[in-house]
C-alpha cells in the first residue's frame, strides 16, 4: 500500500470506476494516484470477495477497517513468534531476580533468526501497554512513602537460641525521590512491621505526609475499596508521626508500582550479593543489606543524570521534622508469679524473674519489642530485655532467695578458686573430683561438702585428708569424710586404709548399725 493511507472517498472512487470497466492507468490519472496504488487497492478488493453494492453501504470507518486493518492483525512470522512468547515472558518476570534482558537471551537461543535486542524491547513495550495499560501517578515532593515486604526471605542465626530462622525483608521507598530503605526483620507481626516503618522514617531523616502500605494484616485489618479498617496499633504509630495511612487498593498494582519495582531491584542488587551459605546474626545480615542498599541508592537512575540519593537530598526539606521521641508499641497484660519467682510471656513462651517475695501475686506486665517491665500496682518491680527463646528463663540473681542465689553461682571455677585459697593440694583434689564426672554439675555437692570441712576441722586436717585420699586414688566426698571421722589423716605412715576401701557404691559396715 502507499506510504500515506488513501482517503476513503478515493477508495470508493477506485472500486466504482473499476466496476465501470475503467483501466487502472486511467483511474490513477483521474484520481491523481499512481497506477501501482490503484492496483493494490483493486487486488485487496478482490481478496475481500464482496460486491460494490455492499461496499457502498459501509461508512468510512467500516471501509477503513477493511482496507487498513490494525497492524497486529497483519503479524509476520517473526512478530508472531514474539507475541506468542510475551505471555510466557510476563509470567517468568514475576519470579525472583528475573529480568527482560535474561529472557531475551533465552528467546534468542530458541529463535536465532528473531529480532535483535532493540526491536525485542520495542515490541515488548508495545505489547505490554495494550495488555497491561498503566495509570501514570504523579508523585509530589515529600508526599508519600510506600511500604511492602519482599516475597523472598533470607536466613539468619537467632543469637538468643542458636536457631537458623528466615528473615522477612521489609522495603520502603519515597514516592518522589525513589530513595529506598530495606531491612531484614524477624517477622511480619504488627510489632516488627511498625518498628521497620519507624526505622525507614529515621533513615529518610524526615516524615512524609502519608504512608501507603499494601493490604498487610499488620497494617490493614479489613481491606475495602472505599473504607479499609486500619490496625489500631498502626494507627497509633501514624498519629505519633503525624502521617496519614492510605492503604493501596486491592488488585491495583499501579498504586504500589514503585515499591514493587524496588522489591525487584532488591532481588537483583541486594539478595544476589548476599552469601546465603554464610549464615550470620540478624544485625550482621542487615549491615550487609545496607551496604548494598547504599550502592543501589547512589547509582545513577535510568534516563537521568542523578541518583536516588541526589533526589532525596532535594526532597529532604519537604519532609516533616522527626518527633523528639520514637514510637514503640507496648502491650499490657496481667500475669501471675509462679513458685519459682518467674512470670510467663505466652507470646514468646519465655520466663522472666521477679523478686521472690512476690510469689503467688498478680502483676501487670507491659512489654514492647525490646523490653519487658513488671509492675506491682504502680511500682516497677522488674525490668528485662525481651528474649524470644522458647522454654528458657531470664533470671536476675537479686530476685532469688539468698540460698538459691548462692547455688546459682556454683561452677567448676567457683569451687577450684575456693580450694586454691586453702592449698594447692586441695585445689588438685577438687579438680580430680570434677574430672571424674561426665558433667561437672554432678560433682558440685561433693565439692561443696569437701570444702566445708575447712571450717569444720581446719585447713591443716583437710589438706592432709586430701593428700591421703589422692595417694590411694579415691576422689569423692565419702573418702574425705571417712578419713577425717576415723582420724586417718593423722597417720602419715599408713598409706593403705585399715578397713574396707571406701567407694561411692559400697555402703560399709556403719550403714547397718
Amino acid at each position: 500500500m502507499a506510504n500515506k493511507p488513501t482517503s476513503m472517498s478515493n477508495v470508493r472512487q477506485i472500486i466504482k470506476l473499476y466496476h465501470q470497466q475503467m483501466g487502472k492507468k486511467k483511474i490513477g490519472e483521474r484520481l491523481g494516484m499512481s497506477k501501482n496504488t490503484v492496483r493494490l487497492y483493486i487486488e485487496q478488493y478482490r481478496q475481500l470477495k464482496t460486491t460494490w453494492e455492499e461496499l457502498s453501504k459501509l461508512t468510512d470507518f467500516e471501509l477503513n477497517k477493511l482496507f487498513h486493518p490494525p497492524k497486529d492483525l497483519l503479524l509476520n512470522d517473526r512478530l508472531q513468534q514474539l507475541h506468542d512468547f510475551f505471555p510466557v515472558m510476563e509470567k517468568q518476570l514475576r519470579r525472583r531476580g528475573m529480568t527482560v534482558a535474561w529472557l531475551y537471551k533465552e528467546f534468542k537461543s530458541q529463535h536465532p533468526e528473531a529480532y535483535g535486542e532493540t526491536s525485542f524491547y520495542y515490541h515488548y513495550n508495545q505489547w505490554s501497554k495494550k495488555v497491561n495499560p498503566a495509570m501514570h501517578i504523579e508523585h509530589k515532593v515529600g508526599d508519600k512513602m510506600y511500604v511492602d515486604y519482599a516475597g523472598g526471605t533470607l536466613p539468619y542465626v537467632d543469637t538468643d537460641t542458636g536457631e537458623i530462622k528466615n528473615a522477612q525483608v521489609f522495603v520502603a521507598i519515597l514516592g518522589w525521590s525513589q530513595y529506598a530503605y530495606v531491612e531484614a526483620m524477624p517477622s511480619q507481626t504488627v510489632e516488627d512491621f511498625i518498628a521497620a516503618c519507624e526505622n525507614a522514617i529515621r533513615y529518610f531523616k524526615g516524615v512524609p505526609l502519608a504512608i501507603v502500605p499494601d493490604n498487610l494484616k499488620s497494617a490493614v485489618i479489613k481491606a475495602s475499596k472505599y473504607e479499609p479498617v486500619v490496625n489500631e496499633n498502626f494507627k497509633a504509630f501514624a498519629e505519633h508521626y503525624g502521617i496519614t495511612v492510605l492503604p493501596a487498593r486491592s488488585r491495583k498494582p499501579q498504586d504500589k508500582s514503585l515499591v514493587e519495582n524496588m522489591v525487584k531491584l532488591s532481588y537483583q542488587q541486594i539478595y544476589t550479593n548476599i552469601n546465603e551459605k554464610e549464615i550470620v546474626p540478624l544485625s550482621e545480615l542487615n549491615k550487609e543489606i545496607w551496604k548494598n542498599l547504599s550502592v543501589l541508592n547512589d547509582g545513577t537512575l535510568t534516563g537521568k543524570e542523578c541518583s536516588r540519593t541526589d533526589q532525596w537530598i532535594m526532597e529532604l526539606s519537604a519532609l516533616q521534622a522527626l518527633p523528639a521521641t520514637g514510637y514503640e508499641m507496648r502491650i499490657l497484660k496481667q500475669v501471675t508469679v509462679t513458685k519459682f519467682a518467674h512470670v510467663y510471656l505466652n507470646e514468646d513462651q519465655h520466663h522472666y524473674s521477679v523478686p521472690y517475695e512476690l510469689i503467688g501475686k498478680k502483676l501487670k506486665m507491659q512489654y514492647s519489642r525490646s523490653k519487658v517491665d513488671l509492675y506491682d500496682q504502680y511500682e516497677l518491680v522488674a525490668s528485662h530485655k525481651r528474649i524470644r527463646s522458647r522454654g528458657n528463663y531470664s533470671t536476675d540473681p537479686t530476685h532469688m532467695p539468698p540460698q538459691h542465689r548462692y547455688v546459682t553461682e556454683w561452677s567448676p571455677s567457683f569451687f577450684i578458686d575456693q580450694a586454691k585459697a586453702i592449698d594447692p593440694i586441695v585445689e588438685h583434689y577438687i579438680r580430680e573430683v570434677l574430672a571424674k564426672k561426665t558433667y561437672p554439675e554432678q560433682a558440685y555437692k561433693a565439692c561443696m561438702g569437701i570444702i566445708s570441712y575447712a571450717k569444720r576441722v581446719g585447713n591443716t586436717r583437710l589438706i592432709k585428708a586430701c593428700k591421703r585420699a589422692d595417694e590411694i586414688g579415691y576422689y569423692n566426698y565419702k573418702i574425705i569424710d571417712e578419713i577425717l571421722k576415723n582420724n586417718l589423716d593423722k597417720y602419715d605412715d599408713d598409706l593403705a586404709p585399715a578397713h574396707m576401701p571406701v567407694h561411692e557404691n559400697i555402703r560399709g559396715g556403719n550403714y547397718y548399725q
